[in-house]
C-alpha cells in the first residue's frame, strides 16, 4: 500500500493527521520545522520526536519528496528542471538568475485545458492537477532553493485551474510555521478565470499577472479561446473593483505577434482599456513552438511598442528573453520528453 505524503501538508492538515494517530498536540509543529525549514528527506530524522510516534507515523506516511530527473543548463545561466509526474508525464521548472535575483517559475498542472494558441503546453491536453506538495517541491528540490529570491507560477498550467491546491501551496511558503517567505516575493499569473481570480486576491496577498496579448476581443477569442466565456473587459473591470493597496501589484502579460496585436492601434486600445489601473504590462518575445503560424515582432516593433505606451502612461518593461538553448518556450521539454517515453513504450 502506498504511503501519503506529509510534504505539502498544511499545519492544520498535520494537526489533523497527529490527531488521528493520538500523537501529542505539539507534534505538528514539530513535524512542519522539519518538512520546511529543515533538510530532511526521511520521517526517521525529526529526532525530536520520539522513536516511538515516529514508527507510528512510518506506518502510513512519508516524508514524499520529488528529485528531477533531468537538468539543462543555458549558457545565460538559466535552468529547466524535468519532474516525474503522475501517468508518465513531465513538469517542467525554470531557475532564472538575474545579477542579485534568483527568481523560480513553477507549473500548477500537468497540461493544460486552456488551449492558448501560442503555448506549447496546451498541445499535451490537460492531465492532471499537481498537488500543493508537488508544486512547493518543485522549489524545495532544486539546487538553488536556498537562494531563491522570487516564485512565479507561471509555468504549465493555469494555477487558477486549480486554485485549492495553489492557495495551499501559497500558504505553505508564506506561513511561519511554512518557509516564511514573503507574499510580495510571489506572482500569480492567470488567463482570467474571473471567480477565481476573485478568490485569490480575498484570500492572499501574492501579486496578480493577467495573460492579455492583445486589447481586442475578437482577436483574443482567436488567440485565447477564455476570452468567449471571461471577456478581458470584464477580467479588468474586476481588477479596477479591487483595492491591491500600495505594495501589491498587477501586471499584463503581452507577447508581441508580428502583424497580430504589435500595431498603434493596439496601444491606443491598451490605453482607453487600463484607464484607471495602476499596473505594470510585460512585453515578452515569442519563442517560437513547432507547427505555428505565429512569428514574433522584431525589436525594433517591440522598443517602439514599450516607448509608446510609457509616453502615454502605461508603465512597460520589456520581459528579457532567458534559456533560448534549452527549450524556452514553457512546455518544450516536458513535450519533448513525453514523446521519448512514448516512443520507448511502444
Amino acid at each position: 500500500m502506498s504511503k501519503e505524503n506529509l510534504f505539502g501538508k498544511t499545519l492544520n492538515e498535520l494537526k489533523d493527521i497527529c490527531s488521528e494517530l493520538k500523537l501529542p498536540g505539539f507534534t505538528a509543529k514539530q513535524i512542519s520545522e522539519w518538512l520546511y525549514k529543515k533538510e530532511i528527506s526521511t520521517i526517521d530524522e525529526m529526532t525530536n520526536i520520539s522513536k516511538k510516534n515516529r514508527e507510528l507515523l512510518s506506518v502510513g506516511f512519508q516524508v514524499g519528496l520529488i528529485p528531477s530527473i533531468k537538468v539543462d543548463e543555458s549558457t545565460d545561466g538559466t535552468k529547466k528542471y524535468l519532474f516525474p509526474a503522475k501517468g508518465k508525464n513531465f513538469i517542467e521548472t525554470a531557475m532564472i538568475p538575474d545579477k542579485d535575483r534568483k527568481t523560480i517559475c513553477v507549473s500548477s498542472q500537468v497540461g493544460c485545458k486552456m488551449g492558448c494558441l501560442f503555448c506549447m503546453t496546451a498541445r499535451q491536453g490537460f492531465q492532471n492537477n499537481l498537488t500543493a506538495g508537488e508544486i512547493v517541491n518543485q522549489y524545495r528540490s532544486i539546487d538553488e532553493f536556498q537562494d531563491i529570491s522570487n516564485i512565479v507560477y507561471m509555468g504549465m498550467g493555469e494555477p487558477f485551474d486549480n486554485l485549492d491546491e495553489v492557495l495551499k501551496s501559497i500558504e505553505i511558503l508564506t506561513a511561519d510555521w511554512g518557509y516564511a517567505m514573503s507574499p510580495r516575493r510571489i506572482t500569480v499569473s492567470t488567463i482570467g478565470i474571473i471567480p477565481a481570480m476573485k478568490t485569490f486576491l480575498e484570500n492572499s496577498e501574492a501579486h496578480l499577472a493577467v495573460s492579455m496579448h492583445t486589447p481586442f476581443d475578437e482577436e483574443r477569442k482567436a488567440l485565447m479561446p477564455v476570452e468567449s466565456v471571461y471577456a478581458l473587459k470584464d477580467v479588468v473591470n474586476e481588477i479596477k473593483s479591487f483595492d491591491f493597496g500600495l505594495q501589491r501589484r498587477v501586471s499584463f502579460e503581452y507577447i508581441m505577434f508580428k502583424g497580430v496585436n504589435d500595431t498603434p492601434a493596439h496601444v491606443d486600445e491598451l490605453v482607453k482599456l487600463l484607464k484607471g489601473v495602476r499596473c505594470r504590462i510585460n512585453l515578452i518575445r515569442f519563442h517560437p513552438i513547432p507547427d505555428s503560424t505565429l512569428v514574433g515582432s522584431d525589436d525594433q516593433t517591440i522598443l517602439k511598442f514599450k516607448e509608446t505606451l510609457n509616453d502615454k502612461g502605461i508603465l512597460t518593461t520589456i520581459r528579457a528573453s532567458r534559456g533560448e538553448d534549452i527549450f524556452a518556450a514553457c512546455g518544450l521539454l516536458s513535450t519533448k520528453e513525453l514523446v521519448k517515453s512514448q516512443e520507448e513504450d511502444y
